[in-house]
C-alpha cells in the first residue's frame, strides 16, 4: 500500500527544502517527491514540522553500552582509557541487554546507520536482527610494539571473522589510533580489507598525542609506563600524529577519521590531499564528556571538509542521538547553519560508510527513513530553520 507523508517542508539534503512536499513511500522506499497539491484532500498524511532522512551515527562503541555512567566526565582522555581498559567482571548478560537497548534506543532516535567500533564479538546476534544497517569497525591495536603486531591480530582477526558482510551489514578491520599502532600492524590490516572499504581511526583527540610523536614527551609516556610497556624502540617523528597516520595508511580506501579536537587547517589539509574521500566524524558529546572541549569546526569547513557526527558510546556519552549532538554543536558554534548540520548527520555519514545510494536524502529508490522534526520555520524571505528547545525526533518510517 501506497503511504503519503507530507509536512511544512521536506529537507531532502541534496535540493532545496521542499514546501508542503509530499513524500510517496511504498512500504520504505521512496517512489515519488511531489506537492502536496496533486493529491486528494485526505490522501495525505500531513505534519507539523519538517520531515528528513533517518540519521547516520558515524562512530559509536556500541558493545560498551553496559558502562553508561560509570566513568567520570571531565577527567581527559588518559585517564578514561585508563578506567574503559580496566573496567572489568561485567555478567555477559547484562553487556548483552545493555547493547539491545542501545540499539533500540538508536532506532527510536531516528537513526538508521551506524559505524561500529567493535573489540569483540558481542554485538554480532543484535546486529543480524536491528533493522539498522551497521558498519562495523573491527578494531585493532598493539600499543606500538612492532614483534606484538602478528599475534594481536590473530587475536582480532577471530572477531572480524565473526562479525558478518551482507546486503545490509558491513565491515573492515581498522587501527585505534595513532599511538596504539605499530607500523607493522598498520601493514596487516592495510592487506586484510578489500577494495572499497571505509577504514576509521581515532585522530587528534587530546594534546598529548601530538606531544608523543612530535617530541616523545608527555602523558602518554606515563600512560604506556603505567602498564608495563616499553617505547623504548618508539622514535619521535617531529610531525603530528596524523601525519604518522596517513604514512602508514592504504590512500585508496575511504578514510574516516575521528573526533579531531586538536586538528588544524594544515592537519586537514593534508589528509585531503593524501586521498580524495577523507571523512571527519565529530563527536561533540563525547568530547565535553571526556575533555570539555570540541573541534574548531571552522577549519572544516574553510576546507570544505566532509564532516558527520558519531555519538561514541554511552561510555562517554549520555545519550545515542544524533539530534542532541546537532543540538550541543548548535549552541556552542551556532554559525554553523542548521540545514548543514543535518547534512552532517544524514548524508555525510551515509557516504563516509559507503551507503548513500540507499539512505542520507530524499530520492527516489533510497530507503532513508523518515524522520519528523518540531523546528521553527522562519519563510518569509529566505526559508531558515532553528532548533526549539522542544525539538525532539519522531520517527515515522
Amino acid at each position: 500500500m501506497i503511504k503519503k507523508l507530507s509536512a511544512d517542508y521536506l529537507l531532502t539534503i541534496e535540493g532545496n527544502p521542499i514546501k508542503e512536499g509530499v513524500l510517496l513511500m511504498d512500504d520504505e522506499e521512496i517512489i515519488d517527491i511531489t506537492g502536496r497539491d496533486q493529491h486528494d484532500a485526505g490522501s495525505v498524511e500531513i505534519h507539523k514540522g519538517v520531515l528528513l532522512p533517518g540519521f547516520v551515527n558515524a562512530h559509536c562503541h556500541l558493545e560498551l553500552s553496559h558502562m553508561k555512567g560509570k566513568v567520570n566526565t571531565g577527567t581527559g582522555l588518559i585517564p578514561f582509557i585508563s578506567d574503559v581498559v580496566t573496567f572489568r567482571d561485567i555478567p555477559q548478560e547484562e553487556i548483552l541487554q545493555a547493547i539491545k537497548d542501545a540499539d533500540e534506543e538508536m532506532q527510536s532516535e531516528g537513526i538508521v546507520a551506524v559505524g561500529d567500533i567493535s573489540n569483540k564479538a558481542d554485538t554480532v546476534n543484535q546486529k543480524s536482527i536491528s533493522p539498522i544497517r551497521y558498519y562495523t569497525f573491527v578494531e585493532m591495536f598493539d600499543f606500538l610494539q612492532d614483534n606484538w603486531a602478528e599475534q594481536e591480530y590473530n587475536k582480532y582477526f577471530e572477531v572480524y571473522e565473526a562479525h558478518e558482510s551482507n546486503h545490509k551489514n558491513k565491515k573492515s578491520a581498522v587501527p585505534h589510533a595513532p599511538y596504539t599502532v605499530s607500523k607493522s600492524l598498520f601493514n596487516l590490516l592495510n592487506k586484510l580489507n578489500v577494495q572499497a572499504s571505509t577504514v576509521s581511526i581515532h585522530n587528534q583527540e587530546t594534546p598529548p598525542e601530538n606531544e608523543l610523536f612530535l617530541h616523545k614527551t608527555g602523558a602518554f609516556i606515563d600512560f604506556y609506563k603505567s602498564f608495563n610497556i616499553s617505547l623504548d624502540a618508539f622514535k619521535k617523528t617531529g610531525q603530528s600524529s596524523l601525519q604518522y597516520a596517513l604514512d602508514q595508511m592504504d590512500s585508496s580506501q575511504r578514510t574516516l577519521f575521528v573526533h579531531n579536537t586538536q586538528s588544524t587547517l594544515g592537519d586537514i589539509q593534508k589528509a585531503q590531499a593524501w586521498n580524495k574521500e577523507v571523512y571527519w566524524a565529530t563527536c561533540p558529546n563525547a568530547n565535553m564528556y571526556i575533555e570539555n572541549s570540541l573541534p574548531n569546526y571552522k577549519y572544516f569547513m574553510e576546507a570544505a571538509a566532509n564532516v558527520c557526527i558519531g555519538t561514541d558510546s554511552l561510555t562517554s556519552n549520555w545519550q545515542l542521538s544524533i539530534l542532541d549532538e546537532i543540538k550541543t554543536i548548535n549552541k556552542y558554534q551556532s554559525y554553523i547553519d542548521l540545514q548543514t548540520l543535518f547534512t552532517w548527520g544524514t548524508l555525510n555519514g551515509a557516504k563516509a560508510l559507503g551507503m548513500e545510494k540507499e539512505i542520507g536524502s530524499f530520492a527516489k529508490g533510497k530507503k532513508p527513513g523518515v524522520n519528523l522534526l518540531a523546528l521553527d520555520i522562519d519563510d518569509r524571505e529566505e526559508v531558515k530553520f532553528s532548533l526549539r528547545r522542544d525539538s525532539e525526533v519522531k520517527k515515522l518510517v
